[in-house]
């Protein structure tokens, strides 16, 4: 597993006012930009390129991170005119990606995962890793069964939007907007999806409330 991608491209308006004229991944919590949190770990995980899709106010995104030097990693931009969702982003970026498993993580999820944990090659078409429910998603979205991802087995977890795929999964996608779960969901019901679950600390930093909490509560444990 050689190359990453963090997914940066939403505009976060959950967020109000604080997005209204940045980006959500430049939000700054613990006094570095949230989107810096998964660089790092990225960085700690061993690995070196990284491709960043953007879309909204995509020149700030740039204009700060440059091109990864600062952060000892190269850093690649795939811009998109519109936000392709993340299925969509991803099959953009996949020239970018290569041929071998990549790693995919959201800007916005602040954790103290071992990103050097994970399989450089899944079994199948991906792996992915799995968190208990928050308050604001009780539902979940998978189950996990003996190490693979379910659709039947319950209680379902939250997708922690931690991932490692195979660019075999988004064989026969063509280019556009899509979601994820487009290409998951069938890889699943065929029993090419593994996972884990995942109990340690992990933060979806999706409202200004979200910010607050982890700036208090975060900065002790997540937080370097």
């Amino acid at each position: 597993m050689k190359k990453a991608m963090i997914l940066a491209a939403g505009r976060g308006e959950r967020m109000g006012l604080l997005t209204a004229r940045t980006p959500k991944p430049l939000l700054r919590v613990g006094g570095r930009f949230l989107i810096e949190y998964a660089i790092s770990g990225i960085r700690q995980a061993g690995i070196n390129e990284i491709i960043i899709n953007i879309s909204y106010q995509g020149h700030l995104i740039k204009n700060a991170l440059g091109d990864g030097a600062q952060y000892g990693v190269k850093i690649i931009y795939s811009e998109e005119a519109e936000r392709l969702e993340t299925g969509g982003g991803i099959f953009q970026a996949l020239p970018y990606l290569g041929k071998e498993p990549f790693l995919v993580v959201s800007s916005d999820v602040v954790t103290d995962f071992p990103l050097s944990a994970l399989p450089p090659q899944p079994e199948g078409l991906a792996h992915l890793v799995m968190v208990a429910n928050p308050f604001y998603h009780p539902e979940g979205d998978f189950g996990l069964h003996e190490g693979k991802i379910d659709l039947h087995t319950g209680p379902a977890l939250t997708f922690a939007n931690i991932g490692i795929y195979r660019p075999e999964l988004f064989a026969g996608c063509s280019a556009g907007h899509f979601r994820l779960a487009a290409v998951l969901k069938p890889a699943i019901m065929a029993g090419k999806v593994t996972g884990e679950y995942y109990q340690g600390a992990w933060h979806n930093i999706g409202t200004p409330d979200d910010l607050a909490q982890l700036e208090e509560a975060g900065s002790k444990s997540v937080l370097p």
